[in-house]
């Protein structure tokens, strides 16, 4: 027998009726939700910082919602999700009042954090941890002293798999992290069920392989497949991995749409990976070269032969801070020399901000329909009759990105013919949260698992 885990949600904003169709159709072990990535964290710490109550996914709720049919049918199916974002006890609490009001109040539910290390960052610096970044080596505090009002918004430690397998083995029937590693999702409940010792490498790095293929949902059943034109994309059927005892596993999907072959696998094997032979994480250093793919049925993929060694002593952070603030604007220009008009428009706009002694520190033209959307890839477009101008610009003065957004109107009587878009509001300003990732020694970190009916978490 092997265990089946599938996963319904590869990002936050992934198909909200996907899980529930994947429960529907397919029989599972465990439902696997995966909402983050550096983007979506920078996004969460802006809403809590709004909002102290809120930082986590709210998608997962209406799709909690859904799932109470399939929860109340199958008592087995568990579930594991890191929608908790930056407030993991805060989705747990929301997700509390979604159960009981189903009539699920006794469902166990664990709230998994102490990922979070913002509040901890001058203890932490004090205690000798720079947080240098991954590719320059720069300490975070030379960058933030660098960088006019500055300051860190956002600061979390990937964790790995074993906090979540404490919550499983304290009967949590309901899992919510914060920043857990993507494959961790997967690692922890093929550990819970097979007993594995943490430093069975080999096991651990074939869970690893299956929850990274995985963990992006339709990539690995047909989504982003060069083989596109023979994809049934109405009804993607997400992707579950059966999990043998010795680690190996075969990659399938729920019935409906997409596709499991060699193909869909290998591209999403490769996928974020770095170095194929040190695949990093929390859990184990994973090999990829050594495995073996194989088609072994309709839609059935099989990996095998995986390895590994000993993880890193560090976990990853993503770690985020204010760096200003960003805004665009956008005209369609239409009629022939549209690249001409174009160019005209954005060098007026720019002009007018040096004549006001409000020049952004960063500006970026766009001429999309010309190539510019993939810059090098398609420079040989003829002619076009029409293209999208699009300004970008970024700097530390929020007065600077409003004194932009009011350039583009007097475009539309001030400047060459053939420029529509002047129904279009002002561009929003908006906080730009850079990403700086590094690292920070494990002892450093500490995770806390609590788990309890929802009729307690909702009280």
């Amino acid at each position: 027998m092997a265990v089946r885990i599938g996963n319904g949600a590869g990002f936050w904003g992934d198909e909200l009726a996907a899980p529930r169709r994947l429960v529907e159709r397919a029989e599972l072990d465990y439902l696997t939700l995966e909402y983050l990535a550096e983007l979506s964290m920078s996004i969460l710490a802006r809403q809590r910082a709004k909002q102290p109550h809120l930082g986590y996914a709210g998608d997962f709720l209406e799709v909690l919602a859904s799932l109470v049919p399939q929860l109340q049918r199958r008592p087995s199916l568990k579930l594991i999700t890191n929608a908790g974002g930056m407030n993991p006890r805060g989705c747990v609490a929301a997700a509390a009042r979604t159960l009981c009001d189903a009539g699920l109040g006794a469902c166990a539910i664990a709230a998994v954090d102490g990922d979070d290390l913002l509040d901890r960052l001058p203890e932490l610096q004090h205690e000798g941890v720079e947080f240098r970044h991954l590719d320059t080596g720069e300490p975070l505090a030379d960058r933030l002293a660098a960088t006019p009002a500055a300051k860190a918004v956002a600061a979390n430690a990937y964790l790995g798999a074993r906090p979540i397998v404490e919550a499983l083995a304290s009967g949590a029937r309901i899992v919510v992290t914060g920043r857990v590693a993507d494959a961790s999702l997967t690692v922890a409940p093929a550990v819970h069920e097979y007993g594995w010792e943490w430093d069975d490498w080999r096991r651990l790095a074939g869970a690893s392989v299956a929850g990274h293929v995985i963990e992006c949902g339709a990539q690995a059943t047909g989504g982003y497949y060069s083989g596109w034109r023979d994809v049934d994309f109405r009804d993607l059927g997400f992707p579950i991995a059966e999990i043998a005892e010795n680690g190996g596993c075969v990659i399938t999907k729920a019935p409906g749409g997409g596709v499991v072959n060699r193909r869909t696998v290998v591209s999403q094997l490769v996928y974020e990976i770095g170095d194929p032979r040190h695949y990093l994480t929390p859990d184990v250093d994973v090999d990829f070269t050594t495995l073996e793919v194989a088609e072994v049925g309709a839609d059935r993929v099989q990996l095998s032969g995986g390895t590994g060694q000993a993880p890193p002593d560090s976990y990853k952070v993503s770690l985020a801070y204010h760096a200003g603030y960003a805004t665009s604007g956008q005209l369609l220009v239409y009629g022939e020399d549209c690249r001409g008009k174009a160019r005209v428009c954005a060098e007026m706009i720019f002009q007018r901000l040096r004549d006001a002694g409000a020049e952004p520190e960063q500006q970026l033209v766009e001429l999309l329909g010309t190539g510019d959307g993939v810059p090098g890839t398609d420079e040989n477009v003829s002619s076009p009759r029409e293209l999208l101008l699009r300004v970008s610009v970024r700097d530390p003065r929020r007065d600077v990105a409003e004194r932009f957004t009011r350039q583009f109107a007097p475009l539309i009587t001030g400047g060459p013919p053939g420029l529509a878009g002047y129904a279009t509001a002002r561009g929003d300003v908006r906080p730009v949260y850079a990403y700086w990732p590094t690292l920070i020694p494990k002892a450093f970190v500490s995770a806390n698992v609590e788990v309890r009916p929802a009729k307690e978490w909702n009280q």
